[in-house]
């Protein structure tokens, strides 16, 4: 719960602070006092948007720190998820508005973002302001209503989750289908590409290869001539093996007497030698190489083959391989969406059948739900002097959305004898604010939020009414902490802690001040509020009357 707020420089309140009740907590003052400025001040430690125009005229920056004891379980886990280090459950939010525009948040006094005190504010308090009727005009938020009063969203969880299967389901699904033309295009394509080119069994670099042998082949008998015309001119007729010999004789007798010219019988010897063994070896190759026209064909066959997928392909050897693998691979991908397709339908139809029967189950919850949700609320509203109001929940069942398979709309009767109507067509401010009450008053022991704010929750009522309101408060004030903002005597008469807001002018300059009443304070306020500035003995003799009659409510 919040225990205490401590103001300074904020509007035209200088420094205030204001002690809080678990109970019922009323603040009261003239129209224009500042009661909304205290609003703003927790709202900003709320985390929520402020504007530097609510720093105090002269100075630098407005500080608002928020005391908060006694944190539920369910806040202190979500201190624990953040990191955030607590003592005694008691826990200090601090929020500084510069006059440039920027802010400080301080958790304990450790710096904070905004976005995480409003995490961390939505879990401690629960602020409900004129506005927030708006909630009752807007029909598409009345199942909000009705599954808040339920408390139990495991049902809707596990809906939700299916359902949000299904969508990506169907979403994956739908992309195949509007890929299907196209991938049978591609699949054309890519099957061209794998007969085209697996058909040759293509290995790396062998067009290379058998470019050289063809080249090779091709000149094949021009080689064998030259070879053997090669081998007559070394080892034929007149050829130059015998010429050799026949020097080598013509010299041979002289080789005793000379040591050069037996050097030179030993040289010609030698290429004699040679000659002969060049000549064999040149016989053997010739007779190597002789004509393969079958082979020569293949080759020439083969290379016309490659050198045609080259240019259909515009790619070498290398890239052409690379493109059958490819292809291959992503047919096989292609091929298996098919096989996606079908799970993916069959998956579709499973998900749809669970969904629906969740969503079936999801509205016979409800049903059970509305029918205790009229009965309580309309209890409430008959307490507060809304007797003879018909309440009821229209719920129809349509298609699946992410709520469900039903729509609820809240329709209500003010008058006896007419047909329940939709709260937006009928209902004044007055009634708003009061089933907003009744709805908060029977959700105050569902949910774990501590503090509940009420911001002028009295527009549109007097009298009764506003008294029955204020007994409510107070009702729910026994099991959480209420704060309420009102101009009603009805109401503040009901507090268990009761804070005045005054204007002032102090030393030239308007000041707004913060008390807490004691008992003669509160006697004076109700008073004023009963009769105006300067009430009569008599006055304020009913204001203390009232005031006795409450505490015994």
């Amino acid at each position: 719960m919040l225990k205490e707020i401590y103001i300074k420089n904020l509007a035209v309140i200088r420094e205030a602070v204001i002690p809080l009740t678990e109970k019922l907590n009323i603040f009261t003052g003239e129209t224009g006092a500042g009661k909304s400025i205290l609003i703003n001040g927790i709202n900003a430690v709320l985390g929520h948007r402020c504007s530097k125009d609510i720093v105090r005229t002269g100075c630098d920056k407005a500080v608002i720190t928020a005391l908060f004891v006694n944190l539920s379980s369910d806040v202190k886990k979500k201190f624990d998820e953040l990191g955030i280090d607590y003592e005694n459950d008691e826990i200090t939010v601090t929020r500084e508005i510069n006059t440039d525009g920027r802010s400080i948040a301080r958790i304990n006094g450790r710096t904070s973002s905004a976005s995480v005190l409003k995490e961390i504010g939505s879990m401690m308090i629960d602020i409900h302001g004129q506005h927030d009727n708006r909630i009752l005009l807007d029909s598409e938020r009345h199942m909000e209503v009705l599954d808040g009063f339920g408390g139990d969203n495991s049902l809707l969880d596990a809906y939700r989750i299916t359902f949000r299967e299904l969508q990506s389901t169907a979403r994956r699904l739908g992309e195949l289908k509007k890929q299907e033309k196209n991938r049978t295009e591609r699949m054309i394509y890519l099957n061209e590409i794998i007969e085209d080119i697996g058909s040759l069994e293509l290995s790396e670099g062998e067009d290379d290869e058998l470019e050289q042998e063809y080249n090779m082949s091709k000149n094949a008998e021009s080689a064998i001539i030259a070879m053997k015309n090669a081998v007559q001119s070394i080892a034929g007729d007149d050829a130059a093996n015998d010429m050799i010999v026949s020097a080598e004789g013509e010299i041979s007798g002289f080789s005793d007497y000379s040591p050069e010219i037996s050097a030179l019988c030993e040289r010609l010897s030698a290429v004699e030698i040679e000659l002969a063994d060049i000549a064999s070896e040149l016989e053997k190759a010739a007779d190597k190489a002789e004509l393969d026209g079958q082979r020569l064909g293949y080759l020439k066959d083969r290379l016309n083959s490659i050198n045609k997928l080259k240019r259909k392909y515009t790619a070498d050897c290398s890239e052409l391989i690379k493109m059958y693998n490819d292809a291959c691979n992503e047919i096989t991908k292609l091929e298996s969406s098919e096989d996606e397709i079908k799970n993916l339908a069959e998956k579709r139809e499973e998900l749809l059948h669970k969904v629906t029967e969740q969503a079936k189950a999801l509205y016979d919850y409800r049903e059970k739900v509305a029918k205790n949700f009229t009965e309580r609320v309309t209890d409430e509203l008959e307490f507060l002097n809304m007797s003879g109001v018909v309440l009821k929940v229209r719920h129809e069942k349509g298609k699946l959305t992410v709520n469900g398979m039903d729509t609820s709309e809240l329709l209500i009767s003010a008058n006896k004898g007419e047909e329940p109507k939709p709260i937006s067509k009928i209902a004044s401010g007055g009634e708003l604010s009061r089933i907003m009450l009744a709805l908060k008053s029977v959700i105050a022991d569902r949910d774990s939020i501590d503090t509940m704010i009420f911001d002028e929750i009295d527009t549109g009522v007097s009298g009764k009414a506003a008294q029955k309101i204020g007994i409510k408060l107070r009702e729910i004030g026994k099991v959480r902490q209420v704060i309420c903002v009102t101009h009603l005597s009805q109401i503040a008469v009901m507090a268990d802690n009761h804070i005045m807001i005054e204007k002032k002018s102090i030393d030239e300059r308007t000041e707004t001040t913060v008390t807490q009443l004691d008992f003669k304070g509160r006697t004076a306020e109700i008073a004023r509020i009963m009769g105006g500035d300067n009430p009569s003995s008599l006055m304020l003799k009913t204001a203390e009357d009232e005031i006795r009659k409450a505490e015994k409510l």
